[in-house]
């Protein structure tokens, strides 16, 4: 394994040093670097203070940056034991059009510690906190120099190089004008909330299926299908599917978990709290027809291009298109046929093949006056990238499921006409007051668990359709803020049910 696990036996010196401990305070965050002179917080590369950021070289404006963002955890944290966190700046993966920004994790991971649930993995800064004393005191490094650390970081040193995300470097500001490079600020207020306790942890997430769902054994030294130890964020895990949470299922049960689609939640009562005063009311796409049972609300997703959508927009009347056009379903111009089935309707096109904002401008020359793009994969319905200054007609996303439905819809209308035109499915935006965007229907905010495993990504964050964008997804979006509570967010409400 890459991480240094440590289990605790109870000693009666550290247990009297624990009744001694005094009130928590406010945390303080030590960073050390183990850069090499010259890289990384040694750079000398002279640069111009930015956005707030005095630094006059490369390293001076990432030591910056890092305390900055330190600083900003240590107001959101409780702990009489400081917390350690190593830092570097390494080439890690990338090319010329993506890259690995960085990541981070709690380096050392405990149970069975005084104050601490029994049976149950920790992060060491959050077991610490629990304890009220550094567990590691007394315990040799490993040679390393962050043998013994809360929280190891790295972050790449190539970014935005001309074979590693050009054009894309770290903005170095605390102002976040970041513009079309990359937040570190956002970015490393992010990773440190992993370190911090923001994930799953000790249950395997990663790419070989078969072991999906496995938990560490207590020893630290491997996965095991059945058995091990839970994580502490397991308690709060709940699959709507299966009507119980992680920590009363089985290591099959937990792997189906981690790629059920909106069906994950988390029930901490301080991050439910909060969710219902940070996530909106639910914005919908609002079905009316007169074909029974098709008339309703589907979430979806908004277009980079085109003109902006908003709730209130009356769409019009909907119209499916097929899906074996040659190349894909509205990758190229429109037959007549199909060209005569949108024409002045809003068209239903499958995910895949070429561009949105393609299938977009096919359906605009056809003389749709809307497009609904359904996707072609589970989960929420997707974001649309993409560019054409020629488009403007409103596009919009649903997920595979509600594309589906709203297909079935059109078709089922069709007898509810008239003699002289046949029965239609009008849509709309509106907005659904009893559900919040990224919670269920409990108002519980949903994990990220993407029809199809995204290793490093599934289960340890907030699902992408939670509004407003939330540090704590899997995206750094442009519209974070640095306050991590409610209103605004809901990453110290987890934190908080966890144990900080």
């Amino acid at each position: 394994m890459d991480k240094s696990i440590k289990t605790f036996a109870l000693r009666a010196s550290l247990l009297a040093a624990l009744c001694a401990a005094g009130a928590t305070q406010a945390a303080t965050i030590v960073v050390t670097s183990r850069d090499p002179a010259g890289v990384g917080f040694n750079d000398t590369t002279p640069v111009a203070p930015v956005g707030g950021n005095p630094g006059t070289t490369l390293g001076e404006q990432r030591r910056y940056v890092y305390r900055y963002v330190a600083d900003i955890w240590e107001t959101q944290l409780d702990s009489d034991v400081t917390i350690t966190v190593n830092a570097a700046w390494e080439a890690l993966t990338c090319t010329a059009s993506s890259a690995t920004l960085g990541s981070a994790s709690a380096w050392n991971i405990w149970h069975d510690f005084p104050n601490g649930k029994p049976g149950t993995w920790y992060p060491q800064a959050l077991a610490n906190k629990l304890a009220g004393y550094n567990l590691t005191d007394g315990i040799e490094d490993d040679g390393s120099g962050y043998g013994n650390v809360d929280i190891k970081t790295q972050f790449n040193v190539n970014l935005g190089k001309s074979d590693c995300l050009d054009g894309s470097p770290f903005y170095l500001g605390v102002d976040g004008n970041a513009g079309t490079a990359v937040n570190f600020v956002e970015t490393l207020l992010h990773e440190l909330g992993h370190g911090l306790g923001f994930s799953v942890l000790t249950v395997y997430t990663g790419s070989v299926s078969s072991a999906v769902g496995y938990r560490l054994n207590a020893d630290g030294t491997a996965y095991q299908s059945s058995g091990g130890l839970p994580s502490v964020w397991e308690q709060y895990m709940y699959d709507n599917t299966a009507g119980k949470t992680w920590l009363n299922m089985t290591s099959a049960e937990r792997r189906v978990s981690t790629t059920n689609a909106l069906g994950l939640a988390w029930i901490g009562p301080q991050a439910v709290a909060g969710a219902a005063t940070t996530l909106t009311s639910l914005p919908v796409l609002k079905t009316a027809t007169s074909a029974p049972g098709y008339s309703g609300f589907y979430a979806y997703n908004t277009a980079s291009f085109g003109p902006s959508v908003a709730t209130g927009l009356s769409l019009g009347a909907l119209a499916v298109t097929p899906t074996d056009l040659v190349n894909g379903g509205g990758c190229l111009t429109f037959d007549a046929a199909t060209a005569a089935a949108v024409a002045g309707k809003v068209a239903i096109i499958d995910r895949g093949v070429c561009g949105f904002a393609v299938k977009a401008k096919n359906a605009q020359n056809a003389g749709a006056i809307g497009v609904i793009i359904a996707n072609n994969t589970g989960g929420a319905a997707p974001g649309l990238g993409g560019s054409d200054p020629t488009v403007v007609i409103p596009t919009i996303s649903v997920s595979q499921a509600d594309g589906a439905t709203l297909k079935a819809a059109v078709a089922a209308a069709v007898p509810y006409g008239t003699r002289k035109a046949a029965g239609l499915v009008s849509a709309s935006l509106a907005v659904d007051a009893s559900r919040r965007a990224g919670a269920d229907a409990l108002g519980r905010p949903l994990l990220y668990t993407p029809s199809t495993l995204a290793s490093g990504s599934s289960v340890s964050h907030w699902d992408v359709s939670a509004f407003p964008n939330l540090l704590m997804e899997p995206n750094i979006n442009s519209d974070l803020t640095t306050i991590l509570v409610p209103p605004k967010d809901l990453t110290r409400p987890l934190l908080k049910d966890i144990g900080w």
